[in-house]
């Protein structure tokens, strides 16, 4: 393993100049404040893997406005001044560690467990959501019932994102990562069955995506062009690891290009298996949003071995990938491959009781 091997070699996005193509997935660690403050163990967190050698880090997902987007009790947020100015230790302390930091935006949704300023949960449509909530981030039980948005909460929706990609951008961030996966509000309008509505956001793949593009494109125009906007997209969910698109290829297709044209710089997707065929043979998802949404792709997903990983940016189905449960148990894991040194396995133990950040992984 060399200083040029695929993977440590410089790359750019939008306005981020990396100095790799490894990255630090986003993680929820439920250690903010009740009321939603980044700590300093935080700061201290998320610069240990800036330390490491990665060159950017994607925050865990914070929540955009103090109605009802927060998903976990001490979940962070970016909806107020006073949130936005805790996060700038966490910021500074990335930056002085030489690396980039991106703000990922999150409105739960559906999924909402633990809420500090609302009791309720609003969704695209009154749909019980399968699965029973977590309990490393305090849940228990089925998920509460949500009501249907109306049109006037899906314009605060747009208005939330774009106001909180500004509070970040006045933080310091170097950019924002729209949350549009995994289960959460923005993947309830892109999916099915939990999509119910009859309006100009229901139905049809391009109508269920069509918030996703809303919201992207108002981020845009309140960052201004000379700041990065990305988005994350899957198919499997925190509540529904198997969901497939049911359009396949045709969804695939119909989602990335109308991304595409929403103001984005990258698409970050994530899978079970990044390198794995998105629908039973041929591409994998990252491939497709690369060939569809002509973008940038971070690829995330099973992509710990360095092999697998550098397999995927040399066949150009992305230009940087990043790393979860590896990096939460090798902070270092750029510098380790870089000589060759042993690969630590992922202890579970670290996310009991409960998934918040430990002492352990504040250690020099």
């Amino acid at each position: 393993m060399t200083e040029q091997s695929i993977l440590h070699t410089p790359t750019t996005i939008h306005t981020m100049a990396l100095k790799n193509r490894m990255a630090v997935a986003p993680m929820t660690r439920t250690s903010a404040s009740a009321d939603g403050l980044a700590t300093d163990d935080m700061a201290r967190y998320y610069a240990r893997f800036a330390r490491g050698g990665y060159a950017l880090v994607i925050t865990e997902g914070t929540y955009p406005d103090l109605l009802h987007s927060q998903g976990y009790l001490y979940q962070p947020g970016i909806a107020s001044t006073a949130q936005a100015d805790a996060w700038r230790k966490v910021v500074d302390a990335v930056h002085a560690e030489g690396g980039k930091i991106v703000m990922q935006l999150m409105h739960a949704g559906a999924l909402s467990q633990g809420n500090h300023w609302r009791g309720d949960n609003i969704a695209p449509s009154a749909v019980q959501p399968v699965g029973t909530q977590m309990g490393f981030y305090r849940g228990e039980g089925p998920y509460p019932f949500p009501r249907e948005m109306t049109r006037d909460e899906i314009g605060q929706v747009k208005e939330a994102f774009a106001t909180a990609a500004g509070h970040a951008r006045a933080a310091g961030f170097d950019g924002v990562e729209i949350h549009g996966a995994n289960g959460y509000l923005l993947d309830q309008f892109l999916t099915s069955y939990t999509n119910e509505r009859t309006d100009q956001y229901g139905g049809s793949t391009l109508n269920r995506v069509r918030l996703l593009v809303e919201v992207g494109q108002a981020v845009r125009r309140q960052v201004g062009d000379d700041f990065t906007v990305g988005m994350r997209i899957s198919q499997g969910k925190v509540n529904d690891y198997e969901h497939k698109w049911a359009g396949a290829e045709d969804d695939a297709k119909c989602i990335f290009e109308s991304l595409a044209g929403a103001g984005l710089d990258y698409l970050h997707t994530t899978e079970y298996d990044a390198a794995a065929p998105a629908f039973g043979d041929g591409e994998s998802l990252a491939a497709l949003a690369a060939r569809y949404g002509r973008l940038p792709v971070i690829a995330n997903g099973q992509l710990g071995e360095y092999d697998k990983a550098a397999a995927l940016v040399e066949r150009g189905d992305a230009a940087v990938v990043t790393l979860g449960k590896t990096a939460l148990a090798n902070p270092d894991w750029p510098q380790r491959v870089a000589r060759a040194a042993p690969i630590a396995e992922f202890d579970y133990a670290l996310l009991q009781p409960l998934a918040n950040i430990k002492e352990s992984e504040l250690a020099a």
